[in-house]
């Protein structure tokens, strides 16, 4: 993994704590959990070109 990968990984778990314990505090918000998807196939996807 290079290290922009293991940034975005990095920014895609911590994105995951912040919207868990957000909808744990505020109740849940569908939007974040749909950007929350999105750059997680945005990690994905850079992570597999990466290792191609």
């Amino acid at each position: 993994m290079t290290g922009s990968v293991k940034a975005m990984a990095v920014m895609t778990f911590a994105s995951l704590v912040v919207i868990a314990t957000y909808s744990v505090a505020l109740g849940s918000n569908g939007w974040l959990w749909f950007g929350w998807v999105v750059l997680g196939l945005l990690t994905a996807g850079m992570a597999a070109s990466r290792s191609a």
